[in-house]
Order: structure tokens, then sequence, then C-alpha cells
């Protein structure tokens, strides 16, 4: 569906049209640039993804990462925060999309359940995998479950180069990400027009904005399957956010005020009817409810008023609702935008 969105907009402006020049952002740019748009307040429609964060341990600690996940994080849900996630699916048909994240969600052992369940009430699932869990002790046939299942697998694979991945994933992953997508080519992932989704992830190493994705996709197309004979759906290309362990990195190295001014004076306000906010809710590992995955990890409470899952009989409770903002929304909405479906344009 994203895909199809994506072409009907290509007759959109993408980077050569952005926001009069705006000054580096404060709590409240973000809100100034949707009202000198006509856009304020940003508004969620029906929510059609629930979006569950199961904790913060991961197997890897990526510099990029928003969530400052990695092996020595204890933030694991629950089952009961699952099973009332689950129990909220069910009283809310029309959400179609379960989107598990993390951390690396698979490590959670609630996971399985998550997904049985989620595909048992018909619904789409995504898993955000980082392709080097699947070697992971203990993970002995999750490439086979997750086939079974019919999961939608969003695979982080920030380059086609071993260099520029092991910069943000450390020594020995990128041969294992070949690995893993070879495994997962094994059981009828990214086979064109096949029932198993495989999509790659990219984002960009240092400080800029990601490139057009369609040429992107292209070029990694080009690398994976002339040198690994790998196949995939598409690729999604994702902005770093200026926040949590990349907004550290951006701070020792003196870019924080020059990236964040970039994203500022590429605002582009033909991405913000896209935004993943509008049809999208997210659940924190301890049940609580964010507008966003990047709000969550901010801790910037929903803009609807409600807390946790406790709060609400239903999703749709939340649609049209006022939505938190803040300077890292520029994140979002730069250039041709992103979300977790990648580019918005």
């Amino acid at each position: 569906m994203l895909r199809a969105r994506q072409e009907r907009r290509g007759d959109l402006l993408l980077m050569g049209t952005v926001a009069a020049r705006l000054p580096i952002a404060g709590d409240g740019a973000f809100d100034a640039a949707l009202h000198e748009h006509g856009q304020f307040p940003l508004v969620r429609g029906e929510v059609r993804t629930l979006q569950i964060n199961v904790g913060k341990r991961c197997n890897m600690a990526c510099h990029h990462c928003h969530v400052e996940a990695g092996p020595k994080r204890t933030e694991i849900m629950p089952q009961d925060v699952a099973e009332r996630a689950i129990a909220l699916l069910d009283r809310s048909p029309v959400v179609e999309t379960v989107d598990l994240t993390g951390g690396a969600p698979e490590l959670n052992p609630s996971f399985r359940f998550l997904v049985e369940t989620a595909r048992g009430l018909g619904r789409r699932v995504i898993d955000r995998c980082n392709l080097t869990v699947l070697f992971e002790p203990g993970m002995d046939g999750l490439a086979e479950f997750l086939a079974a299942q019919e999961v939608h697998v969003v695979a982080s694979l920030p380059c086609y180069s071993a260099e520029n991945i092991e910069k943000q994933r450390g020594r020995g992953a990128f041969e294992k990400s070949i690995e893993a997508l070879r495994l997962l080519n094994g059981l009828g992932y990214g086979e064109p027009e096949g029932r198993l989704a495989l999509d790659l992830v990219y984002n960009p190493v240092g400080p800029s904005l990601p490139p057009d994705q369609r040429r992107l996709e292209a070029r990694y197309r080009e690398e994976l399957g002339g040198r690994f004979g790998l196949r995939f759906t598409g690729l999604l290309t994702l902005a770093n956010m200026p926040i949590k362990r990349f907004a550290e990195s951006l701070a020792r190295t003196g870019q924080a005020e020059a990236y964040q001014s970039m994203l500022v004076n590429h605002f582009n306000p033909a991405t913000v009817p896209w935004l993943m906010c509008r049809s999208l809710v997210s659940v924190s590992w301890d049940g609580k409810l964010y507008d966003c995955d990047f709000n969550q990890m901010l801790e910037l409470q929903l803009g609807a008023g409600a807390r946790t899952l406790w709060d609400v009989d239903s999703l749709s409770q939340l649609a049209c609702a006022r939505i938190a903002t803040g300077p890292h929304c520029f994140g979002c909405s730069a250039g041709a935008g992103s979300s977790c479906g990648g580019s918005l344009q």
C-alpha cells in the first residue's frame, strides 16, 4: 500500500520545495512550521497500525540506534502486557498491521505469542529484524517460524558495503547479515510476487538526509544481486533521528546544531499528510502509549491524553486526537520524508 502511495505522489515536489528558512528548532518550532503551512494541529486519523516495542534488549549496539538498545538492557515487555496488547487489538478491527520492534523483538519471550495471536486475528505482522539475531543462541528455527506465519520481515541493512555496515554495527555484522538474507531467500522471502515480503532498511552513516529511495533501491539490487545473488522486495530509506544515541554522537562531534538546522531548513509540508503518526499508535515495553516510537524514546506522552493500554477499550478511541510534537519531528518531514515505511514521497 505504501508503494502505491509513493507512485501516486510521484508528482509532488521533493527536495526542491522546502519551507522558508526557519530558526534552529526549539520546542515549538515544528508547530510553528505547521502553522505557517496551514497544517496545525497535527491530528491522527484512524489507527491502522499498532506498533509494539517489546523492549530494549538487543544483540547489537548500533551507533545510530534511537532506542539505545543493546545486550545489557533489561527492559523487556512482560507477558501480561503482551496479552493486554492483543486483547486491545481484538477490540480494534480497524487496525490492519501489528509492527513489532525493539531492541531485537525476537529476543523477547513473548515474541512468538504476539506473532501467532495477531496472525490468528487476521492482521498483517511486521518484524523489524536486524538479521544477525537469526544466529543468536536460542533462535534456532526463527526464520522458519517467520516464514510459516507469513511475517513481513523489515530488515535493517544500512548499506550494501561491509565498511559502512561495520562502522554502524560492529565487526562481522555484514557477513552475518548476508548469511541471514541467504537463509530468508532460501525460505521464499523476497521472491517477485511472492507471499513473503522482505524489505531492507537504509539509513545514512552520518548527519545527512537519505538519497532518493528509488535510485538507491536500484543500486542495492545491483550490488546485492550481482555480488551475492540476493533478492528482496523493496528498500526503505530512513533519516537518522537526532535523539538518544545518534544525538549523543552528534554532540560529541560538534554536529548537533548543524544537523538539526538542516532538518528544519528542509522541512517539506507535502510530507505532513503521510507522517506515520497520522495512522499509528506506539506501545512501550511497559504498556504505555505514545504517538510514535520516537516520542516513546523521548517519553513524550500521547497527545490524546490516554497513558497506557488499560486506559482505552479500543484503539479507535485515539482517532481524531492531537499528536504530541517536538523538534525531532523535522526528522520525519525533511526532504522526501521518513517513516517506518520509508520515504514518504
